[in-house]
């Protein structure tokens, strides 16, 4: 089996776990080897994501790690031998790896909390708003359209029978920052306030009257596995980007956000119409901006 040149950020975190299960049981490479029946060189791919490990092979690793039955023995056996393909490597032609990373991590998450500090997240930009985003880095119009295809593919996971729990804190900033033209800037709010609205979803506005804070902070987005050891921490750029599954690391940004969410404005109530509602709250934030383009 030849080892992957470029593995998937779920390939690099399965081994990543198995690295750290192996060390906390104290066990060399050379004795997990000797489980798969295999050379030092197949425990170390395997730990770099660049190479399978059959079922069997993961599970008497498991086991012989110590990792007892539960959500985090069930998540890395479905993170191993989940479905390889997704609908995103229909774009592997113009989307680089951490992109399509991006997506397979969306779309294999329990829930996802998002910070955004100067542009409208993807997951609830509407197709003008994102390809007049993306003409300021790309100039390929062939290019701009398959990617604008690809984030409007991404949030298919706000929708269908089992939607994703989904928790955006947005600087005022990014509902001010003209993104196109005044009628683009207008669909896209209206489409804030529409998906607002949703069951599934918590949008809350950052003002500007609550200081700095957000403003310190990089994008990023926290995405929830099947047991708190599986979740993951993205930090975005507009040239680089990341994942770490550091505890840590994942621990600090949840502290973060929730500090982000406790300043900003409250969210939406899905049970209350917009005219009824008393207080000052995101959705008549945004309301009022809105109100500002006519």
């Amino acid at each position: 089996m030849a080892a992957r040149i470029s593995p998937s950020e779920r390939h690099r975190r399965l081994g990543a776990e198995l690295r750290k299960l192996r060390t906390k049981a104290g066990m060399s490479g050379d004795e997990a080897s000797a489980l798969l029946d295999a050379d030092r060189t197949r425990i170390s791919h395997i730990e770099a994501g660049r190479m399978n490990v059959p079922r069997n092979g993961l599970y008497r690793l498991l086991r012989s790690y110590g990792c007892p039955d539960g959500p985090l023995f069930d998540g890395l056996m479905a993170m191993a031998h989940g479905r390889g393909k997704g609908w995103w490597d229909e774009y592997a032609d113009v989307m680089e790896r951490r992109a399509l990373d991006l997506a397979e991590t969306e779309a294999r998450a329990t829930n996802i909390r998002i910070h955004e500090p100067l542009f409208i997240p993807g997951m609830l930009q509407t197709e003008p708003y994102a390809r007049a985003l993306l003409l300021g880095i790309e100039r390929d119009v062939e290019h701009i359209e398959r990617y604008v295809q690809f984030r409007m593919a991404r949030q298919h996971v706000l929708a269908g029978e089992a939607p994703m729990p989904y928790h955006a804190v947005v600087h005022e900033s990014a509902l001010r920052v003209r993104i196109g033209t005044e009628k683009v800037m207008r669909e896209q709010l209206l489409r804030l306030l529409e998906v607002a609205r949703l069951p599934n979803v918590t949008l809350q506005v950052f003002p500007f009257e609550m200081g700095g804070y957000s403003g310190f902070s990089r994008p990023f987005a926290l995405f929830g596995g099947p047991t708190p050891e599986l979740d993951t921490l993205h930090l975005s750029h507009a040239q680089d980007s990341m994942f770490t599954g550091d505890g840590d690391r994942i621990s600090e940004y949840a502290r973060m956000f929730d500090r982000l969410q406790s300043l900003a404005f409250a969210p939406a109530n899905p049970t209350v119409a917009p005219e009824r509602q008393v207080n000052r709250d995101s959705l008549s934030l945004i309301q009022h901006i809105l109100h500002d383009l006519q």
